[in-house]
């Protein structure tokens, strides 16, 4: 597979030599029965606490979704040795950074004084130019942004500083490496640069209650579970973290305003104003034939680095379904608070020219954009133009479904948006 371009070709996982040994290694020892053993809550609770020698992770109201996410892995997600590996690190790494934040922030209560005001909130479907208004954004000197290399380990056991100096740099840049060795392509459908900003629903993973694992696995029991839960503890956890990423690197002062972004909140718009409720909005619109196959083409991806067993029907089947859930959700909220917070961005007008559009959103949001941030923005848009990575490849055939089968699941999102067809 060439590195400049991703095409849906899933007849079987692309794997590298030294992955396909591991993983030839980790069955072999699964069948004299000393492999990979079933992830349990006790064991990774455990784990976490060894690694850091604190036992503390205050508010244990994390402990039900893991257990769901534990079982539902164990018996559904099908995940080679390597991928059980890369999961449960993944997973015990969530478990110390809450523990060494709770250490932090009892040793210093005053994080929690913090302000967090008014964030501006990227939101929109998958592939709708959410990454590039949150990036663009992001370059304001005085935008607070949650960077790459602070995601992949918010809660360093010892901060060194500056974003030069920092070791987690180095740490995420190693995963970035990790990935394309993995995937050769994959940032031709996502970028991770370390020193890129990322998307903050890797915070909401220190409450056990995020997306995230169904976009890396097959996980349907928690999936469903997670739809019927109460997201308030999540994004008030998520408000924590930033007041105390705002404490480790304060940069340009106490009172900054984050930009954020994640489709995740589509679904949880109601929580997450609940936490922000001065928060504005930025809801993303494109025509959901070209987003939809694109978002399944990412996600079977990157479900193959973790399993051998993966079907692109089923991740196909299971996204859209979301999908409709995220657009009637979106719109109950909206109707709600008669559109009270949100400002719509085109795709097609980013594309064509996003800095009216960033004008727009820093005017609902009451922001001033300052002659360095514009200029700022105008060369990131030269260093960071479409298809950087490559080109990504993909139709709905591959997915077995066509256009009647996504129109029929997004039809009053394109209607109450006036979102054009492609």
């Amino acid at each position: 597979m060439s590195s400049s371009e991703l095409t849906a070709a899933f007849d079987r996982p692309y794997r590298p030599t030294a992955i396909a040994i591991a993983n030839r290694v980790g069955r072999l020892l699964a069948g004299v029965g000393i492999g990979a053993k079933p992830i349990t809550v006790t064991d990774v609770l455990s784990d976490a606490r060894r690694k850091t020698g604190l036992s503390d992770f205050g508010d244990e109201g994390f402990l039900e979704p893991l257990e769901v996410l534990a079982d539902s892995i164990n018996r559904e997600a099908a995940l080679n040795p390597v991928g059980h590996m890369i999961i449960r690190g993944r997973i015990v790494g969530v478990l110390r950074n809450k523990l060494v934040a709770q250490d932090n922030i009892k040793r210093h209560p005053e994080i929690l004084d913090i302000p967090v005001e008014a964030p501006i909130v990227v939101a929109g479907l998958a592939r709708t130019g959410t990454t590039m208004l949150h990036r663009l954004i992001a370059e304001d000197p005085g935008i607070r942004s949650l960077a790459s290399w602070e995601a992949i380990n918010p809660a360093p056991a010892k901060p060194t500083g500056g974003q030069k100096r920092d070791l987690r740099f180095a740490q995420a840049a190693a995963a970035a490496k990790g990935l394309k060795y993995m995937s050769p392509g994959f940032f031709a459908i996502h970028p991770a640069e370390p020193d890129a900003p990322e998307e903050e629903v890797i915070l909401l993973e220190q409450a056990f209650l995020t997306t995230t694992p169904e976009a890396m696995m097959n996980v349907l029991t928690y999936s469903k579970w997670l739809e019927a839960q109460d997201h308030v503890p999540a994004y008030q956890g998520l408000k924590r973290m930033m007041q105390y990423l705002q404490w480790q690197r304060p940069g340009i002062g106490k009172d900054v305003r984050w930009v954020l972004k994640t489709p995740h909140h589509q679904e949880y718009f109601d929580p997450l104003l609940e936490v922000f409720p001065n928060a504005t909005i930025v809801h993303t619109h494109r025509d959901p034939q070209k987003t939809s196959p694109s978002l399944f083409s990412m996600l079977t991806h990157l479900q193959m680095i973790f399993s051998d067993d993966v079907d692109p029907h089923r991740v196909a089947s299971h996204w859209l379904a979301k999908i409709e859930n995220m657009a009637r959700r979106t719109l109950a909220t909206r109707e709600r608070l008669n559109d009270k917070g949100f400002v719509d961005v085109s795709y097609y007008d980013l594309i064509k020219d996003p800095m009216p559009e960033v004008e727009r959103i820093y005017e609902a949001a009451g922001a001033f954009l300052a002659a360095d941030a514009r200029k700022a923005m105008e060369s990131s848009r030269k260093d960071n133009k479409q298809h950087k990575y490559g080109r990504h490849k993909y139709s709905l055939a591959d997915f077995g479904m066509t256009e009647d089968d996504v129109e029929s699941r997004i039809a009053p999102y394109r209607a109450r948006f006036k979102v054009p067809y492609e």
